[in-house]
């Protein structure tokens, strides 16, 4: 199937009558893309699926408004980013957790989920992850797995693309140590 242009997505949502199906077309373009963003940040399926929800229900809200001085996913990256980010730290909070025993939790459910069908390195990867400060991670994975653009990431996050090279060069660092000298047991 052929992918729709963002511009005609934004053309059909600003009319009534073809919203819905601009919305169709939207979700059909970066659902799926959304879902592996915020799932490599939250490791739990069932955390990721809500977050997804509720990203595109804010996207839905507040498409009318989109000023197309971004990218449209970039928009909607930065949303799913947001609604992960207060997600995690409203976590630590309710369980008033230090971040690094969240991430032992979230590695925990890493290893349980029947939703995780990789290999043991693929493990070994997402636990290396899991190690790296919040900031780190997600720069790191929309970089690694999201392949995208340090501007891109820039125009994400709000932070400088010096300061997103040099995170990722330290995250790629602490990933290639975990994944050479931990010894973990599966």
């Amino acid at each position: 199937m052929k992918q729709v242009e963002d511009s005609e997505i934004l053309e059909k949502f600003l009319n009534v009558k073809t919203r819905d199906e601009a919305f169709n077309l939207l979700l059909n373009k970066y659902q799926q893309k959304i879902y592996w963003h915020i799932r490599r940040l939250v490791i739990d399926h069932d955390d990721a699926d809500d977050l997804v929800q509720d990203t595109f229900i804010k996207v839905w809200k507040n498409l009318e408004k989109f000023r197309s001085d971004a990218q449209l996913y970039t928009w909607i990256y930065r949303i799913a980013t947001n609604e992960t980010i207060t997600f995690l730290n409203k976590k630590k909070q309710r369980n008033n957790t230090p971040l690094d025993e969240v991430s032992a939790e979230l590695a925990e459910t890493l290893v349980a989920s029947s939703h995780f069908n990789g290999d043991k390195v693929q493990l070994k990867l997402q636990q290396a992850l899991l190690t790296l400060p919040e900031k780190q991670r997600l720069i790191f994975n929309m970089k690694y797995f999201d392949d995208l653009k340090y501007e891109e990431i820039s125009n994400i996050t709000g932070t400088s693309v010096g300061a997103l090279k040099a995170s990722f060069h330290i995250a790629v660092k602490k990933v290639e140590t975990f994944m050479l000298n931990e010894d973990i047991t599966f």
